[in-house]
């Protein structure tokens, strides 16, 4: 639902009144103010665009007020006399200029990170995702279309093709590893298979080998076993290094560095990982997908089968669009 006001001289005003403990309801709803892109027009009250969506959000914060013990009170109100729309409406753009004013900011300073040290491409590479994710949630609250939402764009945009760039240079290097290395061998991994374990044998299908076989074990973990790779398990051949999951290990191991792929990883890892290392947009909504695939079926071959065709399409979205 669009967040335009209706008209451009109808409001939505919230009155409230907190308690003063506990200490932390304040920070709560001055948070939860600020993602809905209210602004406040005095103390303790906060104004905006009257539309269905705004109601119904301030509605929802109106009974974590309330449940926290204060005073809330929701009013349509169109300003006649003293602050015109106009003012309210410069009110809006002068924060939203100060959250573009800041990612800008933000942007500039990786983009000299990345071009003094490519060293860091990876590091600037998740910061731009995490800019970009930041950019969308500001343009979803810039009702009125500030002026400073262009220049962040820009240069969140050259930020964005020098990381690329640096990428493809890397993906154009001679690989560390050999694929053939992993071909023939049977894969064994844990039974209830979630995403790290789906992508890691979509990447061993897709790019390893076509007639790769899978078993899948009620165990954590089993003894090495000859002609086999354990995979996502304790002790096994492939399995999480660090910071990495295991579609990031596997990955780098067989070197198929490329835009593409290390998007697929990112998301991959943001999913199971959950520390938001790299803030990839995409990643909630691979997420719903494959947990309605395992809420659907128990089956493991099943789950492979369905979360490898994600997997095939969300390639085919990022090759055509270069990323």
């Amino acid at each position: 639902m669009s967040h335009a006001a209706r008209t451009q001289d109808d409001w939505l005003l919230l009155v409230h009144q907190l308690p003063a403990k506990p200490a932390y309801l304040r920070v709560k709803i001055w948070r939860r103010l600020q993602a809905l892109g209210a602004v406040p027009i005095k103390n303790a009250v906060h104004v905006l665009p009257a539309t269905e969506e705004a109601r119904e959000d301030f509605s929802w914060l109106i009974r974590e007020i309330l449940d926290g013990g204060g005073e809330a009170t929701l009013c349509e109100a169109r300003f006649l006399d003293g602050l015109t729309d106009a003012d309210v409406r410069g009110l809006f753009d002068q924060a939203r200029d100060e959250d573009y004013a800041t990612l800008a900011t933000e942007a500039r300073a990786l983009l000299e990170v990345v071009r003094a040290d490519p060293a860091k491409m990876e590091e600037a590479r998740a910061g731009a995702a995490r800019l970009r994710a930041r950019i969308n949630q500001v343009a979803a609250i810039d009702f009125f279309g500030a002026h400073g939402r262009a220049a962040a764009s820009g240069v969140l945009d050259l930020l964005e093709t020098t990381t690329r760039e640096q990428t493809e240079m890397q993906a154009s290097e001679p690989a560390s590893s050999d694929v053939d290395a992993y071909k023939g061998l049977r894969w064994i991994t844990r039974q209830g298979i979630h995403v790290d374990r789906i992508a890691t044998a979509w990447l061993v299908r897709r790019f390893i080998d076509a007639d790769a076989v899978f078993t899948f074990v009620p165990s954590r973990s089993v003894d090495p076993v000859p002609g086999a790779v354990r995979f996502d398990m304790m002790d096994g051949e492939v399995t999480h290094e660090g910071d990495r999951c295991s579609f990031e290990v596997l990955l780098g191991r067989i070197g198929l560095a490329n835009t593409s792929l290390q998007a697929i990883a990112e998301i991959v890892h943001d999913i199971d990982l959950k520390d938001g290392k790299y803030g990839r947009a995409e990643a909630d909504g691979i997420r719903v997908l494959i947990a309605g695939i395992c809420m659907s079926t128990k089956d493991d071959e099943e789950r492979l089968a369905r979360g490898m065709a994600v997997f095939d399409d969300l390639l085919g979205f990022f090759r055509k669009k270069g990323s």
